[in-house]
């Protein structure tokens, strides 16, 4: 068994697919749009009223991550809350650059530093309010 991230960015899905893919390298491995739903949309799915070109279901890669993403409600209030996901890069130099193209139109929220447990470590919500933590193993 395996657990995976499903991110619902509520009418905002491909705009943060295509700055993950410029950002952090992600490789977009699947993507479907509501109109290419093979089945009728169910009542009161995505909150009754579907965005045709909006995304229904993506599945995209960082590294050897799988992460899911959806346009759901399509509301344009994401939110996202009681969790982050962690990159791990190799090197502090990787880490800093990482960091500072997330915090680009994002908010840090703690600066990258040295910790004791980590020579590089911050924590970031990225433009779309997705939080990030950029931590060097030792």
């Amino acid at each position: 068994m395996k657990v995976q991230s499903y991110l619902f960015f509520d009418g905002r899905c491909e705009e943060a697919l295509d700055f993950y893919k410029k950002a952090l390298g992600a490789k977009v491995e699947m993507m479907m749009r509501f109109k290419e739903n093979p089945e009728p949309v169910k009542e009161g799915c995505a909150g009754g009223t579907v965005q045709p070109d909006k995304v229904m279901h993506a599945s995209f890669r960082i590294g050897d991550t799988e992460v899911m993403a959806s346009d759901g409600m399509c509301s344009g209030k994401p939110s996202f809350q009681g969790f982050s996901l962690t990159l791990n890069p190799k090197t502090e130099a990787e880490a800093d650059r990482l960091f500072g193209v997330l915090a680009e139109g994002g908010q840090v929220q703690m600066p990258m530093e040295k910790t004791f447990f980590s020579p590089r470590f911050g924590v970031v919500a990225d433009r779309f309010g997705v939080p990030w933590m950029v931590m060097v193993d030792r």
